[in-house]
């Protein structure tokens, strides 16, 4: 049976690409993308060209050109453009933020002389051109601008909120130092997360998580239920003085973590993580609690720290089992934040340390202004009943 060619591309493009290779790559990225943004504006149109229907919402007014320099050197796009105004297609700025920051972070390094000869050559390839200090300083104040907006934005009732941190390696004062990035990702009352909040600091110290919350209330964050995210000490003492009311809920996997420490066996460790999943995914608190108590009971002669341990924290585990149960799944651990540092990680690693702590900002900040977008566009992430 012959293969169907389901390939939209011209028989001229076809046989481009076929004689050039990779060098016939922007035009391809040009027709592919300007068919993205034409189809993007006939769906916020409502309408096809030329075709009258009551669902049309505008006219189209042509094309807009404007040059953009990619990974594989400057492409000319034509910008759909609609007669009342208010419209610009995402096809082509998503994803770009995050690229400009990487672009900024390793252009730094090779613009400040901190940089390798690798480095020099990625940065160059990126950025098509050799980029002046005065180049760089210019993309990045304006890039820091619209990034700074998205995080300075006014947010709104958000009723579960996840806190986590992770470190970043940064050149500080001729020093290689950590600086933690603080994360916080909200639920909102349709079901849609979104990433509230980015802030780096030298430490993830109770005045940095103060602070960070303190602003996410001044933006206008409230009605908050519950608060998830792990038992760090200066987390915790923020958490209390700015939402001290709220109810929270200490990650179970990290629970899961910290009970491995005291277990004084290895051959036990299975048998515990199979006690610790059967609290945790108890029916109900009342179950919960009384199968606590019997495996503390059970752990008290053979391993009497873990069984001091979990009695003194595994409770802070539980408060999940106060909300509906269709919600707990996605409320027990901060795993959805743990999912996002991975994929920060893989991004950042590429530049390894960062030349400044604005830096690392600038392209941790898009990658969450990118993914956030994501989110609230995307899937609903949790049903709330109307």
């Amino acid at each position: 049976m012959p293969r169907q060619n389901h390939c939209s591309l011209s028989d001229e493009l076809v046989e481009m690409i076929t004689e050039q290779g990779l060098d016939g790559l922007p035009e391809l990225i040009r027709i592919v993308i300007n068919a993205a943004m034409k189809a993007e504006r006939q769906a916020v149109l409502r309408a096809a060209p030329y075709e009258r229907t009551p669902e049309r919402r505008g006219q189209a007014n042509g094309y807009k050109p404007k040059v953009v320099t990619t990974r594989v050197g400057r492409i000319p796009f034509d910008i759909p453009q609609v007669r009342e105004g208010g419209f610009y297609p995402q096809a082509l700025e998503k994803g770009l933020r995050s690229e400009r920051a990487l672009t900024l972070a390793l252009a730094e390094m090779y613009v400040q002389g901190v940089s390798t000869r690798k480095v020099a050559a990625i940065t160059e390839r990126l950025c098509g051109v050799e980029l002046s200090s005065t180049q760089v300083s210019r993309a990045a104040a304006q890039l820091d601008e619209v990034l700074e907006q998205w995080r300075s934005r006014p947010l709104g009732e958000t009723p579960y909120l996840y806190l986590d941190a992770r470190y970043e390696k940064v050149r500080v004062d001729g020093q290689v130092r950590d600086v933690a990035v603080l994360l916080a990702m909200g639920v909102r009352p349709d079901g849609k997360r979104a990433l509230l909040g980015v802030s780096t600091s030298l430490g993830e110290q109770e005045v940095h998580w103060r602070a960070f919350l303190q602003g996410l209330v001044a933006r206008g964050m409230g009605g908050v239920q519950l608060v998830i995210s792990d038992a760090h000490v200066g987390l915790q003492a923020a958490r209390r003085a700015v939402l001290g009311g709220v109810r929270w809920q200490r990650c179970q996997f990290h629970l899961q973590q910290n009970a491995s420490s005291y277990v004084p066996h290895q051959e036990m460790k299975a048998e515990v993580a199979a006690d610790l999943r059967a609290i945790f995914t108890a029916p109900s608190l009342a179950d919960a609690q009384a199968l606590l108590a019997r495996t503390v009971a059970k752990y008290a002669p053979t391993a009497s720290k873990l069984a001091a341990w979990m009695e003194a924290n595994l409770p802070e585990g539980l408060t999940v089992m106060a909300f509906p149960m269709a919600h707990r799944q996605r409320l027990r651990t901060v795993n959805a934040l743990e999912r996002l540092n991975q994929e920060l990680r893989r991004r950042t690693k590429v530049v390894g340390v960062f030349p400044n702590e604005a830096a690392c900002l600038r392209l941790v900040s898009a990658l969450a202004m990118e993914t956030s977008d994501e989110w609230e566009t995307g899937k609903t992430y949790l049903t709330f009943d109307a």
